[in-house]
């Protein structure tokens, strides 16, 4: 394996997706996820529209000129139906967003030969990289399906806070947030 480098695209200079869908399709056609052309093409149309969206920003990771991972998101607007699927509760004003509050990632995603390399940690930092938001949030499969990320998402300090079915015939999803509010000596806040 060579040398990965990572590249940083934010709003209108986001419509990389010539350069990430061949990475998708080869991630999303492994278990647990077995996604067909129907769900590339609304995965094509949600992206166009998702890298329109305030706040956002996508990272590619690439070793040469072959994309072998990346991830996305944007800040959730005030008038956000993210946390309208939660299946449990969340606390009082949880969901109170304001548009710069809290920042989602909608995909992190790293292709089966640069597993295990410490690429989705990176793609990961660099994406959270100097967010001014209070908190990271992002749905996914819960164990035993999505074990390997799960234990990464732990590593990084997210807490799950509830399950979620973020669409109408969705299984149910782990929604999990990571707190980026610092304390007074500078370091990320414990909960």
């Amino acid at each position: 394996m060579g040398q990965v480098t990572y590249e940083r695209y934010e709003s209108a200079e986001a419509s990389r997706l010539d350069a990430l869908l061949p990475a998708y399709e080869e991630v999303y056609a492994e278990p647990p996820y077995c996604e067909g052309p129907s769900d590339v093409a609304e995965f094509i149309e949600r992206f166009r529209l998702q890298a329109r969206r305030p706040g956002f920003r996508l990272i590619l990771a690439r070793e040469g000129n072959e994309v072998v991972g990346f991830t996305f998101g944007y800040l959730l607007p005030a008038d956000t139906g993210w946390w309208d699927g939660p299946v449990e509760a969340v606390p009082e004003n949880f969901t109170d967003e304001t548009g710069e509050r809290t920042f989602a990632i909608i995909e992190l995603a790293v292709r089966k030969p640069w597993r295990r390399q410490g690429v989705a940690a990176e793609l990961h930092s660099r994406l959270l990289s100097d967010l001014s938001a209070e908190q990271v949030t992002l749905t996914m499969r819960p164990e035993p399906e999505a074990a390997p990320a799960q234990s990464a998402y732990a590593a990084w300090g997210y807490r799950t806070v509830g399950r979620s079915r973020p669409w109408d015939d969705a299984p149910l999803y782990d929604a999990m947030v990571l707190d980026l509010r610092r304390d007074e000596t500078g370091g990320r806040r414990s909960e």
